[in-house]
């Protein structure tokens, strides 16, 4: 459809055309109103006329299929499909917010800023995923920060679902993308692995931390195989000011191989989050790139790409879920202490890929002002992360497995429950309190947690090892 066929005013199929908002390469966007929506819509409209490319068409009929099939707050809401025999189009939620577009020219962005703008994509890629997406095409102009901080995900036309066909994957030999975020997977023919999308997270941090993209932006396939061989300078060696903790982050997203990245995307967002909780590795300390000796080796014997099919991609995921540990140091008994670490033991070896996240709330009064020492002089926060990494010794983990967290609050119960919605969590454990007055009068912290959590809640009981799930 060329701009020329389309005018304001014209009506097409009870929707009221507005004004060209953006004419992009392969289609056209129009503001447009109908007598049933009170919000902002736009439809848009693919570009096909002679000589346009014909990955369009195909581009437009897998949105058109994709975006009926994905809803919540990191999508825009799909409004309507129009027949692609009469006049294609899609109508959608105009987005109202700011694309990352936008940002560039302020790049390079402060580093605490780039761990939360990229928590915040991770979290809708998560979501995302859980929808059997997989994006493929994550970069700053396909990306709209709502007023409430929301990251959403648009442009669908190059994604992959995997419950419907692939017509991309069909049709085309060569593979589609933007060249600077690219997964080497991607490169290769894969458009399967949700892991794909995280290495373009990890290139737009990379480039919105340092200014600079890892890859640079090769315009031919050759140039951007590169990637599979060629490490990209350290962030840190382009901006020392990098906590070396984003830096593992960003580096980890970057592997050549899927399977060295993080599992899934809520994990991800679990570290960006708690920067001070990354478990540093070389990546971390990094200064230069690769010798040359061993980019040569990686040219001429390539890493295997452990890439996953859809037939696996779900399992993968539910093999990967955050885990809330909450550990009671202060009442919690020896006997309750040891039930609650044998059901994590039970839960690392059964879900090896999963994400501990021991915690524990440091209760500080409503009013009166808190010390933050002990009668001894030690530093409360300090001396409970010791606890609670001295409660951990002896888990057998994958050697990032299990973090460790100290949250200061009133209510012991709203923090658990704020943490774990903030941070996606999938399960929470925690140990029941003995019987007493106190717990009688005011209920349980267990009891309320189970009440409102986001997700399945195991209570540990100390008397011959009692695990109660609730959902």
């Amino acid at each position: 459809m060329k701009p020329g066929g389309i005018h304001s005013g014209d009506n097409v199929d009870g929707f009221t055309i507005g004004e060209l908002v953006y004419s992009r390469g392969m289609a056209n966007l129009w503001s447009v109103t109908y007598p049933d929506y009170d919000i902002p819509l736009l439809m848009k409209i693919p570009m096909i006329g002679e000589g346009d490319d014909p990955a369009a068409i195909v581009g437009f009929e897998m949105e058109q299929m994709i975006m009926p099939r994905i809803t919540g707050r990191y999508v825009p809401k799909f409004i309507a499909n129009g027949n692609f025999m009469v006049m294609p189009y899609i109508v959608m939620e105009w987005v109202q917010g700011t694309s990352l577009f936008a940002r560039l020219k302020e790049l390079p962005l402060p580093a605490s800023e780039v761990a939360e703008i990229g928590a915040r994509i991770a979290d809708a890629l998560d979501d995302l995923h859980s929808q059997h997406v997989v994006h493929l095409d994550i970069k700053p102009s396909n990306i709209i920060m709502r007023d409430n901080g929301d990251a959403v995900l648009i442009d669908y036309g190059l994604s992959h679902h995997n419950q419907f066909p692939d017509l991309m994957q069909e049709q085309f030999h060569l593979p589609y993308g933007t060249a600077p975020y690219m997964a080497p997977e991607q490169l290769l023919g894969t458009r399967t692995d949700y892991r794909s999308d995280l290495f373009a997270l990890g290139v737009l941090m990379y480039f919105f931390a340092t200014g600079e993209r890892p890859f640079g932006n090769p315009q031919r396939f050759k140039g951007m195989k590169r990637r599979l061989w060629r490490d990209p300078v350290p962030p840190r060696k382009l901006r020392p000011e990098i906590p070396e903790a984003l830096q593992e982050i960003i580096l980890r997203c970057l592997e050549v191989n899927p399977a060295w990245r993080y599992p899934t995307a809520a994990q991800l967002a679990l570290d960006l989050r708690n920067l001070n909780s990354v478990k540093l590795t070389a990546r971390a300390h990094k200064m230069k790139r690769d010798p040359w000796r061993d980019v040569i080796r990686r040219r001429f014997n390539p890493i295997p790409l452990e890439t996953v099919k859809p037939s696996v991609v779900e399992a993968q995921r539910a093999n990967a879920p955050i885990i809330l540990v909450a550990i009671d140091l202060n009442e919690q008994s020896a006997a309750l202490a040891s039930a609650l670490r044998q059901c994590v033991e039970r839960t690392l070896f059964n879900v090896p890929d999963a994400r501990i996240a021991c915690l524990n709330v440091l209760k500080v009064n409503r009013i009166a002002m808190d010390s933050s020492l002990d009668e001894k002089g030690r530093n409360k926060h300090v001396l409970r992360l010791a606890e609670l990494k001295a409660w951990a010794q002896g888990l057998e983990t994958n050697g990032d497995a299990v973090t460790f967290h100290v949250l200061e609050a009133v209510s012991a119960s709203e923090a658990l429950l704020e943490y774990a919605r903030k941070n996606r969590v999938n399960h929470i454990v925690m140990g029941a309190r003995a019987e007493s007055t106190m717990r009688s009068m005011l209920g349980s912290v267990s009891g309320a947690v189970a009440a409102h959590a986001p997700c399945s809640v195991t209570v540990v009981r100390s008397r011959n090892f009692e695990a109660e799930i609730v959902s």
